[in-house]
């Protein structure tokens, strides 16, 4: 399964089933980076560091970011969803289908109720 980091606005209940799905989840909260108005580039840094994909629901900065670099541990786009076990499923879903999430750019686009 994955290893993932999620950002600061990616949504808390959503990591949470993320890990029932058997990933393992790191928050900005729980990695004590949060409310530091961390640049998305350092997200990105400590995510490599750690060997960790970003997720997260700031499409147009990290979409920007891969397109400077693809040499990161993975980035997976979402849009949000207010169902958060649709959007953990369509999330997991998208995470199997790779074989390595290195260097990739993964969009996840999910349904909004």
């Amino acid at each position: 399964m994955a290893r993932l980091y999620a950002d600061e606005m990616f949504p808390r209940k959503v990591s949470e089933l993320l890990r029932t799905m058997g990933h393992d989840v790191l928050t900005v909260q729980e990695a004590g980076n949060a409310n530091l108005g961390i640049p998305d580039d350092e997200v990105l840094n400590f995510a490599i560091s750690d060997n960790r994909t970003v997720i997260t629901l700031n499409r147009q900065d990290f979409i920007k970011l891969h397109r400077n670099s693809s040499e990161h541990s993975g980035i997976i786009v979402c849009t949000n969803d207010t169902d958060m076990s649709r959007m953990a499923t369509r999330i997991n879903e998208a995470i199997t289908q790779e074989e390595s999430l290195t260097g990739k750019l993964i969009r996840v686009v999910c349904l909004t109720s």
